[in-house]
């Protein structure tokens, strides 16, 4: 649904992206030897077509400087470029069937130290391609992002150039631009702030043109370094239709191959670095990207485009310029549109030194100087393969830089062994639902993708637990998608999250944001058969050795007022362990009766009265243990001693039969006279209070009888 907010940000975020994408199409489309027109049709099919059908919000897809020496080649090899439309539309139906086929998981498995490269190898590449447009020469296309160009010159040498042909218009009108960019938001008039401050600057450079013109003409920039938009007479001549008989061309599917190869896999690198520069960390669906490109090259082929990728500047720009949906996208396609035939001619007064002022500061926010020194203090595992990706990227072109980043980064990978996959289990701890994920030992990037979907995929509002206490070795990438998770997503969400165990080396400190702390109206609500399902389930972790993190200090705090146990137990001196552990619960959740021999009596039955009655308890436990020394002594001695204790369990031993002698030759009847014990305990109870009597035959309350073994550490319970 769009919403009158949102349209407020993408509506003026769209023009600035329509300005930029402008003269970038035409460039790529120039660069790649195709009729011109071609590059304006892919990005009003990279606007419109892609951005309906992709579910980013930011991203913006157009014609690619990476594919330029792709195309070129292509164009010469098929002879036309009618043929090669065809190759566009093969490889945008590889595209659609790789989707299905869900093979956009691969991005999911480039590093971050490669992303973090790209970006700001990007970066640098603006600014240095964009001086050369500041000072007024524009001699190479707009969107050679190469080191060597078309022109035969490179980089640096073009930089070299601009001194033989620089405007002081441009650069008057550039380094004014920078400056408004800069200061946009300290200026005094705050109506004016509420304009992108990169639309404000294309304004302000086709009027102080127009000022130039009348009143300074030594300044005035000429056409030459404006925009430049071919005239359209009709809408026939936008069009070029493939040859479909081309299709038996063998060089045609391998073309088509080969574009949707490298266009896919551009499209998902930039995918993932647009997500790390998204301020909201917005996950987006690899494969419905794929989907949307596919549809992208196929409409793009059928009627004149070229190929077609997620285009990282201009998502870029998007983002700098404040865009919250993808409705910020499509427009930018519908305004290019609109140019080709009713802006022309104002377009055509915009000059490229105000663009390239945009795309200078675009790209300097892309190159964070905190990027290089957050890297290099994780180790030179995360820091060479970012610096080599740079330096590849700046000597090279985008995709070749991108494998190169990628070949290190596996060189790293295969110094250390494979990593055991993490565990993630749902349990109910006390009332509420706890998802838990315990990190293994080591965790390589490998684990990125099911790590990250694991956690995007959590439901709002749920209590989460990530803990790291047997995790001696964490990639960076995880740790970065453990921060990113916490710090947003989260956050976004509405997640409660618990984090612990990470050891110092990580930079990951512990966040206790819920303890497992029943509150009165939790407690009001819980059944008693509720209440015996927590114990089970707790007694269930504590015999595996699984137990949940208690966070006492913050119990303390916690119960320092107010406790609302969930069950009173009556248990014996001598059970080994308190019933805290055994049921794997924490300060406050029981109320602990301990007596030699489970054994009843009239302050215990007042006792279990006030728990009930007075705060609220409604399950009962009588919990009897294996190898009992009280049992054991008074099988052995009779009544000799510790007679008020000794004399109830008596009535056990004589209906059990139980003799030393038979205990000695058979110690399972040792078990049968305690949990008779513990059965007459009960009895004693029912008998001893009418309250709890009522109570349980109207099942407001339950009472069961609980064994104990010592051996295996589980519970058996009957209910009475």
């Amino acid at each position: 649904m769009i919403k009158f907010e949102d349209l407020k940000k993408d509506i003026p975020a769209s023009i600035v992206v329509f300005l930029v994408a402008l003269p970038l199409c035409l460039g790529v489309a120039l660069a790649s030897g195709a009729p011109i027109i071609s590059g304006i049709i892919s990005g009003i099919i990279g606007g419109i077509v892609v951005g309906i059908i992709s579910r980013s919000h930011i991203s913006v897809s157009g014609p690619a400087a990476g594919l330029t020496a792709v195309v070129f080649a292509a164009i010469h090899q098929l002879g036309d470029f009618q043929t090669f439309l065809m190759s566009v539309i093969i490889a945008g139906v590889i595209q659609i069937i790789g989707a299905y086929l869900r093979a956009g998981f691969i991005a999911n498995y480039v590093p971050t130290s490669v992303i973090k490269g790209l970006l700001s190898s990007i970066g640098i590449i603006l600014v240095l391609k964009q001086i050369p447009h500041a000072f007024g020469y524009d001699g190479i296309a707009e969107e050679d992002f190469s080191f060597v160009q078309s022109d035969n010159e490179n980089t640096f040498s073009e930089l070299l150039n601009i001194f033989n042909y620089f405007s002081y218009g441009a650069i008057t009108v550039s380094v004014l631009s920078i400056l408004i960019l800069i200061y946009w938001k300290k200026i005094p008039f705050a109506w004016l702030r509420n304009i992108p401050a990169s639309l404000f600057v294309v304004v302000f450079g086709i009027v102080i043109n127009a000022v130039f013109n009348q009143f300074v003409p030594f300044l005035v920039i000429h056409e030459d370094h404006l925009v430049s938009i071919p005239k359209i007479d009709n809408i026939n001549s936008l069009f070029t239709f493939p040859t479909f008989s081309s299709l038996a061309n063998y060089n045609v599917w391998t073309v088509g191959v080969s574009i949707a190869m490298i266009a896919s896999l551009e499209t998902l690198l930039n995918l993932e670095a647009v997500a790390n520069i998204d301020p909201h960390k917005r996950k987006v669906s690899p494969n419905r990207e794929l989907l949307a490109q596919g549809y992208g090259n196929l409409v793009s082929g059928l009627i004149g485009g070229i190929p077609i990728t997620s285009v990282i500047v201009r998502s870029s720009v998007n983002i700098n310029a404040g865009a919250k949906t993808k409705m910020s996208t499509i427009l930018h396609g519908v305004l290019l549109i609109i140019s080709v035939f009713l802006l022309t001619p104002l377009m055509n007064k915009i000059p490229l030194a105000s663009l390239a002022a945009i795309l200078i500061l675009t790209g300097y926010k892309l190159v964070e100087i905190k990027t290089f020194k957050s890297k290099f203090k994780k180790g030179w595992n995360q820091f060479i393969p970012f610096i080599v990706t740079i330096i590849a990227i700046l000597f090279s072109d985008l995709l070749v830089g991108i494998l190169i980043g990628l070949g290190v980064s596996i060189l790293f990978l295969l110094k250390s062994n494979y990593r055991n996959p993490f565990k993630i289990k749902t349990e109910k701890m006390n009332v509420k639902e706890t998802i838990t994920i315990e990190l293994p030992n080591q965790v390589s990037f490998l684990n990125k993708a099911s790590i990250k979907n694991t956690l995007w995929k959590l439901p709002p509002n749920s209590n989460v637990i990530i803990e790291a206490r047997n995790s001696d070795y964490i990639d960076e990438d995880i740790l970065e998608i453990v921060n990113t998770f916490k710090d947003t997503i989260a956050v976004e969400n509405n997640i409660q999250l618990n984090i612990y165990g990470f050891k110092e080396k990580f930079r990951i400190d512990d966040q206790i944001q819920f303890v497992n702390v029943i509150d009165k109206s939790e407690q009001e609500k819980l059944t008693s058969h509720e209440a015996l399902e927590i114990l089970v389930n707790g007694n269930q972790r504590f015999a595996s050795g699984e137990f949940s993190e208690k966070y006492l200090n913050e119990q303390v705090i916690a119960t320092s007022h107010h406790q609302h146990p969930i069950a009173v137990i009556v248990s014996c001196i001598d059970s080994r362990t308190s019933p805290e552990l055994i049921f794997d619960l924490g300060i406050g959740d029981l109320i602990s009766i301990r007596i030699a021999g489970n054994i009843i009596n009239k302050e215990i039955v007042e006792s279990i009265e006030f728990a009930c009655k007075k705060i609220g308890t409604k399950l009962i436990v009588v919990l009897g243990h294996s190898n009992c020394g009280a049992v054991t002594y008074a099988v052995n001695s009779g009544t000799e001693a510790f007679e008020s204790i000794t004399s109830k369990i008596q009535h056990s031993i004589e209906a059990c039969k139980c003799t030393p002698e038979l205990i000695k030759d058979n110690p399972d009847e040792l078990d049968k006279v305690i949990k008779a014990n513990t059965n007459n305990s009960i009895t004693e109870v029912l008998i001893s209070s009418l309250y709890l009597n009522e109570e349980i035959k109207n099942r407001n309350i339950t009472i069961v009888s609980g064994f104990y073994d010592t051996r295996t550490g589980l519970v058996d319970f009957i209910e009475f």
